[in-house]
């Protein structure tokens, strides 16, 4: 039985008891205090779970209750479904029925939506309520829904055991943007991310000694990589405050935060607020970024903000766990090697393989730009219960075996090295703040919501190579409100899909094979002309 994804938390409860495990909310928490409420957590699933699902819900958001709740379902065995309380009611509930759970861990921060979710998921339902000692109101109006407060969740034991869990168990299931308009479920299994963990505590030198930051959303995979690589070896985990999310500065220095991981915008957002100066992040010894091109402006900043930091540039979809491939920047090498202003995103890690393809599926030589396609032990197997699209996106190669390869749908460039340089998307997906975003989910909300049937979704503005938001045309007779078409986006779209402008135009222009256009809706908007 392959080594559980828990078992370093565990580990670590034995060798650092009293050390802190996390930073929330204002509170340190040690290793031992943050093993008994996951114990907890953990004791109460598996009496609650008559039906032996293998995923339980979690809603709940940078809290105490978030971080137990993700160790006691992987105590208990079983993999977590994150829902963002932030999230419309309509997706949450689309991402909640898809799983198939049947227990939910909520925390007080998650209640208010849990109350206007449970009109849509309320039957044959368990709630666990941590940080509730009495019922909630809405338990009265739900009488088919098992409520279980914190004083009646049972106590796990001091000594926690490890779980008996197959590897190709169900870790986490995440859902990315869909080209239908319904999300796609990516289940991951404890032996892919085993085997990122591992390969990444390794290559860091990650002790007991470093602070660690949390900036992602649990919803975000890049999440996974903060608490495990933490937990693993006995680290802190620093979950960033929300208000200091996109102005980190203050809080990585008042910390001393030792390994940094976000998205690159942060980088922007720090800058402009005048807060990336030469020699500011002197504790800082790792700093990695991820989720969105990383411009090589941005990366020699916070290399001269950070001097004493190793600064990588990582690439990875969440179909091959978190990431997959790195690029070190260098002062003197790095901006050479830059195309177009934008950080290479490297090698593959080791063990793990990537190559680029044609059209047709066969391997191209270095130097030309194909589809990447990745292999090896941090691949997924395919979608959950979407047959079809998993035919469409894990393919064998011609000329390369029996392995699976999940074609990304990235277009990148392999230099005479091997070095990887992303190009660009094959397909119509682009990432906003990291979050990887499909443009055919947001036009099916916009024509759905107008009532056209021409309506297009394009990432604008794009500066230093990372979009900033989305701006939506709608051609033909449809209605006209904005206010009203963008109320309806909010009720389906998580906020960073939901369109900053909406442009009325007569006809959508197209190419000529007859497709949307969407070089010609970037003039109009270069030459502001709509």
């Amino acid at each position: 039985m392959q080594r559980p994804l828990i078992a370093g938390f565990l580990d670590s409860i034995e060798r650092f008891p009293s050390r802190s495990a996390l930073y929330v909310g204002s509170e340190f928490v040690t290793y031992e205090s943050l093993g008994e409420r996951a114990g907890n957590v953990a004791a109460t699933i598996l009496e609650a779970d008559h039906r032996r699902n293998p995923l339980v819900a979690l809603l709940a958001h940078r809290s105490l209750t978030a971080y137990a709740g993700v160790l006691g379902i992987h105590v208990a065995g079983k993999g977590y479904v994150p829902l963002n309380p932030k999230f419309p009611i309509d997706r949450l509930t689309r991402m909640f029925q898809q799983s198939q759970c049947n227990l939910i861990i909520a925390g007080i921060e998650g209640m208010p939506t849990l109350e206007r979710l449970l009109p849509h998921i309320g039957t044959n339902l368990t709630v666990i309520c941590p940080d509730h000692d009495a019922e909630p109101e809405i338990a009265e109006r739900y009488p088919q829904v098992r409520f279980i407060m914190r004083d009646t969740m049972l106590r796990g034991s001091k000594s926690l055991s490890r779980p008996g869990v197959a590897p190709d168990s169900v870790a986490y299931l995440l859902f990315t943007s869909g080209s239908t308009g319904l999300p796609k479920g990516v289940p991951v299994t404890q032996h892919n991310v085993q085997a990122y963990i591992t390969y990444v505590c390794d290559r860091y030198g990650v002790t007991e000694e470093d602070r660690v930051s949390q900036m992602f959303d649990m919803t975000f995979d890049l999440s996974v990589h903060d608490m495990f690589v933490s937990w693993e070896r006995g680290a802190c985990l620093y979950a960033v405050p929300e208000k200091h999310v996109l102005a980190p500065a203050k809080f990585i220095r008042d910390h001393q935060l030792t390994l940094w991981f976000s998205v690159p915008s942060v980088i922007g957002f720090v800058s402009k607020m005048g807060m990336l100066k030469r020699g500011v992040f002197p504790s800082l010894r790792v700093s990695l970024f991820c989720g969105e091109p990383l411009s090589s402006t941005y990366a020699e900043a916070w290399q001269q903000a950070a001097p004493a930091s190793i600064v990588e540039n990582l690439y990875g979809p969440t179909e091959a766990t978190i990431a997959i491939t790195a690029y070190r920047w260098d002062a003197e090498r790095s901006p050479v090697e830059s195309v177009n202003g934008i950080v290479p995103i490297g090698h593959p890690f080791d063990q793990q393989r990537a190559c680029t393809i044609d059209s047709e599926y066969r391997m191209l030589e270095k130097g030309g730009i194909g589809e990447l396609c990745l292999s090896g032990s941090q691949v997924t197997t395919g979608y959950w219960n979407n047959r079809q699209k998993t035919k469409e996106q894990f393919v064998r190669l011609q000329d390369a075996g029996d392995a699976i390869w999940y074609r990304t749908g990235d277009l990148v460039r392999r230099d005479d090295t091997g070095c990887l340089h992303y190009v660009g998307r094959i397909d119509q997906q682009v990432k906003i703040r990291g979050y990887r975003v499909e443009l055919q989910e947001i036009e099916h909300v916009l024509r759905t919501a107008s009532g056209s049937q021409e309506a297009a979704a394009l990432a604008w503005p794009i500066r230093e190579g990372v979009a900033e938001g989305i701006v939506a045309f709608i051609c033909g007779h449809s209605s006209r409100d904005i206010g009203g078409i963008l109320a309806r986006c909010r009720e389906s779209l998580p906020e960073y899909m939901v369109p900053k402008q909406i442009h009325f135009l007569e006809h959508v222009p197209l190419n000529a094979n007859g497709k949307l256009d969407r070089l010609a809706l970037s003039g109009l908007l270069r030459s502001n002309t709509v």
